[in-house]
C-alpha cells in the first residue's frame, strides 16, 4: 500500500451508472496499491449468472431482497478491513463504522447516458431509457429497504460534476484529494502521539 493512501481508511466512491465511478475506482486502486471492491461488478455478475440483463436483475431485486442484501453484506466486510476503495451506489452507507473519506460523482443525465451507449455500444435512446429505468428502480429500492434517499447527497465529503473535466483529470482530483486527507491524518497522529509523551 502506498504510504500516501490515508491508513484505516475507506474511500468509498458512489454516483449513478455512467458518472465514472468504476473507472476512477480502478485507476485509484491500482495507483495506491489498495483492494477495490465494486458492488457494480458484483450485481453485473449475479444477473450474468442467471442470464438476465442488468435492467431485468434490477427488476427481480425490486421484489428479492436477498439479492440487494448479499451486495450490501459484501461491502460491510469488504469495509471491515479499511485501507481499501469501495466502489458502490450505497458505499457511504455500508462502509461500517471505519475511517472514511467519501466521493460521489455524478454528471448531466445526457451526458451518463452518452458514456453508457458508447460503452455498451448501444444506441443512445436505448441507453437512455435503460439507464431511466433502473434508476427508478434503485430508487424505490433502496428508499423501501433502508430508507435511502439516493437525491440526498449531504452525506458525502465531495461531489464532483464529472462532465467538467476528462477522466483523467477527475482522477488527478480524487488522487490529490486522498493524499492532502492522508497526510491532515498523519500530522494529527504524529500531533497525538507526541502530546502524549
Amino acid at each position: 500500500m502506498d504510504p500516501r493512501f490515508p491508513k484505516g481508511t475507506v474511500v468509498t466512491i458512489s454516483g449513478p451508472a455512467g458518472s465514472g465511478k468504476s473507472h476512477c475506482a480502478s485507476e485509484l486502486a491500482k495507483y495506491f496499491g489498495v483492494p477495490l471492491y465494486s458492488s457494480g461488478s458484483v450485481f453485473r455478475k449475479m444477473a450474468a449468472e442467471r442470464g438476465l440483463s442488468v435492467e431485468a436483475f434490477s427488476k427481480m431485486a425490486e421484489s428479492d431482497d436477498t439479492i440487494d442484501n448479499e451486495i450490501d453484506r459484501r461491502t460491510e466486510e469488504c469495509a471491515r478491513g479499511g485501507s481499501c476503495i469501495i466502489e458502490a451506489r450505497l458505499a457511504r452507507w455500508f462502509s461500517g463504522n471505519v475511517p472514511k473519506l467519501s466521493f460521489y460523482l455524478n454528471a448531466p443525465f445526457d451526458v451518463r447516458a452518452r458514456r453508457i451507449a458508447e460503452r455498451e455500444g448501444i444506441p443512445f435512446e436505448e441507453a437512455s431509457r435503460r439507464t431511466r429505468e433502473r434508476e427508478a428502480s434503485e430508487r424505490m429500492r433502496y428508499r423501501k429497504l433502508y430508507g435511502i434517499d439516493l437525491s440526498d447527497l449531504s452525506t458525502y465529503d465531495f461531489v464532483i460534476n464529472t462532465a467538467i473535466w476528462d477522466k483523467e483529470s477527475i482522477v488527478l482530483i480524487l488522487r490529490s484529494i486522498i493524499e492532502l486527507y492522508a497526510s491532515q491524518a498523519e500530522r494529527a497522529d504524529r500531533r497525538t502521539s507526541q502530546a502524549s509523551i
